[in-house]
């Protein structure tokens, strides 16, 4: 578990962080925000790179900072590319098995590879591969002594759609089996496919945090919009056009596109309109709970 309690972070003027309090349990999160928001500040105090300025930051209970023990269980993939051209893929991920004095280096760092999918090219130097190849390396690296908590900084920087669905599903497992894994990524469809929990951070602040879908509906101040189908699209647009929890309603030759001011109303109420007028539902589907709409939600507020 990663439990932060009212941090802060700034450099000189500068705030980078402000006031976060977070905790992350095992399973899958993804750390979302603009650029400059605060995202790297945040997992470096976690990795113990950097010190809070104000509040505190522990790993399983220990604090981060200036404490090596957390290491063993921590796993960390930097933005930044810290890798030697001049080794192989064995060799960079074996070092690191030994700097972590594992029982059995040799098969640690074999395992890792394997996870990863790099056994076929593990002999040959880093300097040979792609930016993807070299991502997974790492990735094996940090995955070498089997940590508990898994830190990644954009880690599916460079990977093709083979690599990135692999990647994505080696997460996933890791998840399901108990990692408390957090990854910081601009592109929303990876967060929303690897993970339907996230923490949302804006100006370094915290300004989300939690299932992205349950956000969305606590959203009372936007309109949640809603593409219906039915039997009788324009008996059904005037009906609906009755009811307060509608703002609007657009017909077109799809069906029906329905504005609520409240989620639970409208679709509590849809049902009984749709009987008392006789008509038959076919299609009932929320149109803006994509990570995408809540993510532009919460910078634009």
């Amino acid at each position: 578990m990663i439990e932060l309690t009212n941090v802060s972070r700034w450099y000189g003027n500068v705030v980078a962080v402000n006031d976060v309090t977070m905790t992350l349990g095992p399973g899958v999160t993804g750390l979302l925000g603009p650029n400059g928001a605060g995202k790297t500040t945040l997992l470096h105090m976690m990795a113990g790179f950097l010190a809070p300025s104000r509040g505190t930051v522990t790993v399983n209970g220990e604090p981060a900072w200036r404490n090596p023990a957390v290491y063993r269980h921590l796993g960390l993939v930097s933005e930044r590319e810290a890798v030697h051209g001049f080794l192989s893929a064995r060799e960079f991920v074996l070092a690191s098995a030994r700097l972590h004095k594992l029982a059995d280096p040799a098969a640690a760092a074999q395992r890792a590879l394997d996870l990863v999918e790099m056994t076929g090219a593990q002999d040959r130097r880093i300097d040979t591969y792609s930016k993807g190849m070299r991502q997974r390396t790492r990735v094996a690296a940090a995955l070498v002594h089997e940590p508990d908590v898994l830190l990644l900084d954009e880690p599916f920087n460079g990977m093709d759609p083979r690599q990135r669905l692999h990647m994505m599903e080696l997460l996933d497992r890791l998840g399901a089996a108990g990692r408390t894994i957090l990854f910081s990524s601009h592109i929303l469809e990876e967060v929303e496919q690897v993970s339907g929990t996230v923490q949302v951070i804006v100006a370094g602040r915290l300004a989300a945090s939690g299932d992205y879908r349950r956000i969305r509906r606590l959203m009372t101040n936007r309109p949640h919009v809603f593409a219906v189908q039915s039997s009788d699209d324009r008996a059904l647009a005037v009906a609906l056009m009755r009811q307060a929890s509608v703002a609007g309603v657009e017909l077109d030759r799809a069906g029906l596109t329905v504005r609520a001011g409240d989620y639970g109303t409208f679709t509590r109420a849809l049902p009984k309109v749709a009987l008392a007028e006789g008509i038959r539902v076919q299609r009932l589907l929320p149109s803006d709970e994509s990570l995408e709409s809540v993510f532009s939600y919460l910078v634009e507020a």
